[in-house]
């Protein structure tokens, strides 16, 4: 493991803690959906509510990482942006060539909220080999 001061290492505890408060409710919401809790809103005006509701811990999330970002030292600052725009760019470049075989190759249709989902899947194989800042 790296070594870490001890503002890095409380930036990490407190990344853990949003995180698992954010998808926590995340999950809760998305589990309820899933059993057709919400069933009886669809296509009313709380289905919009309810949708809002199932993002925001997405941007808490995000939120979350900007924090750890900003609190930690600069190196891990450095690196943990790096990871994120990289993860960023192979999300966005893998979900528009779906979209384009979507609309070319008529391939099926993955949900626009997948690309969340592909986001951190990228952040997560790519972090183990992004060691530097340079």
């Amino acid at each position: 493991m790296l070594a870490m001061g001890k503002s890095t290492t409380q930036a990490h505890r407190k990344y853990v803690v949003r995180t698992m408060s954010f998808m926590g409710v995340y999950v809760a919401l998305n589990v309820a959906a899933i059993f057709g809790v919400f069933d009886a809103i669809r296509g009313t005006p709380a289905a919009w509510v309810f949708a809002a509701a199932v993002s925001a811990p997405i941007l808490g999330q995000i939120w979350a990482t900007l924090s750890l970002m900003r609190d930690s030292d600069e190196f891990m600052r450095a690196l943990t942006a790096k990871q994120f725009i990289i993860a960023a760019g192979v999300a966005m470049g893998v979900f528009s060539a779906w979209g384009f075989a979507e609309s070319y190759a008529d391939a099926p249709h993955a949900p626009g909220w997948f690309v969340y989902v592909l986001f951190w899947a990228a952040f997560g194989l790519i972090s183990p080999f992004i060691r530097t800042t340079r």
